[in-house]
């Protein structure tokens, strides 16, 4: 062998290597979109999440990508949708509220969606049975009928002259959810002869003039509806009811953790882990036509007592017995 035709070969060879990497297939990208925050905060998705991710085996950094949009209003969903289909994502995590999940549905048929929200999928749309998605959608519904009537009745219980004067409800007008849960709850107060006035707010000084408006018209007490909006300030909603000193109860209970008055809703840390896994078998290749939507089955009630304290209020042992957790 001529001495060129040696060193070109070992050129050859040095390279092989180089050219075995560049085959390796890229790393799948999990697009998320969310609504009330722009800037992906620390923790985000949730540890329930990247849990039920993992235990699929995908952990992101490793073998697994994220591509993360972020809207500060709901009507810049349907581009960071788009934007999201343009990137070529494996898999379209929609987190949060129903606004997330229709923007996604609506840019793409064919890219997966697991979607986690508050609402009644079928009702709204977003697929055709809970037991058969159909289509490219799937996820994790928190939602139940009865939440919201057992919230007032908590409120009822704990506030002295709650049942006898008029409760306030905040909810975010340009969720797709809004119009509907207020009906399930004027409709539970109705029932129980509950006086309630319905406050609305999607900007942060909205939601300071919301807590105003409701110390001003003395309201007994206030509900505040679940929303991707005010889920992103779990410190600011409880610092509004703290200042206008109005007792508060919360979906969530980050809300209680924060010092809300108390909280009532499903257990997120299992809601959490259940979308990660979705999102890991996705990743694996099955389809969401074959995963049915998943409804909570484990509730929770919070009480901060250091909060009731604050506002002068005595929790019945009854309530205390009922409480899941009591923050002291």
């Amino acid at each position: 062998m001529r001495r060129r035709e040696f060193i070109t070969g070992l050129g050859s060879a040095a390279a092989w290597p180089v050219v075995v990497r560049a085959q390796q297939p890229p790393m799948p990208v999990i697009g998320i979109l969310t609504s009330g925050r722009t800037v992906r905060p620390p923790n985000f998705p949730p540890p329930a999440f990247v849990q039920g991710l993992s235990e699929i085996g995908y952990v992101e950094g490793r073998n697994v990508a994220v591509e993360f949009r972020g809207a500060d209003q709901y009507d810049q969903l349907p581009a960071l949708a788009a934007d999201l289909v343009r990137q070529k994502v494996a898999v379209i995590l929609a987190f949060g509220t129903v606004n997330d999940a229709m923007a996604a549905k609506a840019a793409t048929i064919t890219i997966p969606i697991v979607f986690f929200n508050g609402s009644d999928p079928v009702r709204i749309g977003l697929v055709p049975s809970l037991s058969r998605p159909g289509g490219n959608i799937t996820g994790v519904t928190d939602f139940n009928s009865e939440v919201v009537g057992q919230r007032l009745q908590f409120l009822r219980e704990l506030v002295p002259g709650a049942a006898a004067g008029t409760i306030g409800f905040l909810t975010n007008p340009t969720n797709l959810l809004s119009e509907p849960r207020t009906s399930e709850l004027l409709a539970a107060a109705q029932r129980i002869g509950q006086q309630i006035r319905v406050l609305t707010a999607s900007t942060v000084s909205a939601i300071d003039a919301a807590f105003a408006a409701a110390a001003e018209a003395h309201l007994a007490a206030l509900i505040v509806d679940g929303d991707g909006f005010f889920g992103a300030r779990p410190d600011q909603m409880p610092a509004f009811a703290a200042r206008y000193r109005i007792p508060s109860t919360y979906p969530t209970r980050v809300f209680a953790e924060a010092g809300g008055l108390m909280s009532y809703g499903d257990k997120r840390f299992e809601s959490y882990r259940q979308a990660g896994i979705y999102v890991g078998r996705i990743l694996k290749g099955d389809k969401p036509a074959d995963l049915p939507v998943m409804q909570p089955t484990k509730f929770e009630f919070v009480i901060n007592l250091k909060t009731a304290k604050a506002l002068g209020l005595t929790v019945p042992e009854t309530l205390l017995a009922t409480a899941d957790e009591v923050i002291q």
